[in-house]
């Protein structure tokens, strides 16, 4: 039996995890969920799943656990805070974690289990968005393995051969095409975009995800952080990664070779696919996804993204070139805006322009031989300078 802790239980993917697991009960366990403040959520999964520890990240939430799981006869231990969700992730008696915290939060659970040579299920792409170095060199000092959750990056590394790390062109990769659903504006007239409210853009047209996910979807910035991450996880740069806009999402990415081929994933648009993918590798398992229909997907779309209608990817583009701490900044500044959007305190097309502005205050340095705190601070200010520029958009 092989242990799991789930760090963002009660999200879209902690979900999906979960009922991955259901699925497979003689082969792995549940030994620690955690959640910010979804208290209600986090109880009927406790009782569902039996877990040795829950992690409550708010106080007050851990509190309200403790009180709805008190008739519970074998209840989890509640933890609560960072602490506690860097005490699951690196447990003993726990071999995978599923990093699935949304935003820079899942930043220091994500380094305890790789520091404690886990095997890490990235889900969280700001991790390697913030502190990519600190955690490829976390995971290479400790053997931990990482394995990535995103749709994109698990379809490219089941695309690569499996001696991918001794460098892509060294095994005839010529690039990386990350496929884009272009979320629900894409065709829109770029004069109507200012008009967009937050309920139109979490209404993504083939992924359920949750609103902070489908917000960057809608601008693109999901795909600007995944370009980051792919740069990261597979040794390259972005002269060697390319964006496709492919509206069905049924692929969900391709590698190009030097030969003239062209590798593809394809499946329907379920995370219990990639999930199930990186628990059971090098094996494969059922994950409860339906087979894909051909026939019934008919045709497949492609074209180039549009900058000017997507500024959010030129921007991530720009950060990964200029390399530093321009992707921290980046991810801080969007983290700010898009929570300004959803509360709305700034129009769509705000979001890009609040992240442009803050770029642009807080010109790239070198992280080299910088630690966690450097770049958490770097975070801090970044959110800040992002606050300023909201508050000035009013």
């Amino acid at each position: 039996m092989i242990g799991v802790t789930v760090l963002g239980a009660t999200g879209s993917i902690g979900v999906s995890t979960l009922d991955v697991l259901a699925r497979h009960p003689d082969r792995f366990r549940a030994v620690a969920l955690t959640a910010n403040t979804d208290a209600e959520r986090l109880a009927e999964q406790c009782r569902q799943h039996r877990p040795q520890y829950a992690v409550m990240v708010d106080p007050a939430a851990a509190q309200r656990l403790g009180e709805l799981l008190a008739d519970m006869p074998d209840r989890p231990e509640i933890l609560t805070g960072v602490e506690g969700l860097e005490q699951v992730s690196s447990l003993p008696e726990v071999g995978y974690v599923m990093a699935a915290i949304v935003g820079a939060a899942g930043l220091r659970p994500t380094l305890a289990a790789a520091h404690a040579g886990k095997r890490v299920l990235l889900a969280n792409k700001e991790s390697l968005v913030v502190a990519g170095a600190l955690l490829i060199q976390a995971v290479a000092d400790s053997g931990a393995e990482l394995l990535p959750i995103d749709s994109e990056h698990n379809a490219i590394f089941q695309c690569l051969p499996p001696n991918f790390s001794d460098g892509l062109a060294q095994v005839g990769v010529r690039r990386i095409l990350l496929t884009a659903s272009g979320g629900p504006f894409r065709d829109w007239p770029l004069e109507r975009l200012s008009s967009v409210t937050p309920e139109q853009a979490c209404a993504h047209p083939t992924w359920d995800m949750g609103r902070k996910i489908s917000v960057d979807s809608a601008t693109m910035m999901n795909k600007g952080l995944e370009v980051i991450e792919a740069c990261w996880l597979f040794g390259t740069d972005t002269d060697h990664v390319q964006v496709v806009v492919h509206p069905q999402s049924v692929i969900h990415s391709l590698v190009q070779y030097d030969d003239g081929s062209v590798l593809a994933q394809l499946g329907n648009p379920d995370m219990r696919t990639p999930i199930a993918h990186a628990m059971g590798w090098p094996e494969r398992m059922d994950s409860g996804v339906t087979p894909l229909d051909l026939f019934a997907v008919a045709r497949l779309d492609f074209q180039e993204p549009d900058f000017a209608r997507f500024p959010c990817l030129r921007l991530a583009f720009e950060s990964a070139r200029a390399g530093g701490t321009a992707p921290a900044v980046l991810n801080a500044a969007n983290e700010i805006a898009v929570a300004a959007f959803l509360d709305r305190r700034i129009d769509f097309p705000g979001i890009a322009a609040v992240v442009e502005g803050t770029l642009e205050a807080l010109p790239p340095e070198s992280v080299a031989g910088q630690g966690l705190e450097f770049l958490l601070d770097i975070d801090r200010r970044a959110r800040e300078q992002a606050e300023r520029l909201v508050l000035e958009r009013r």
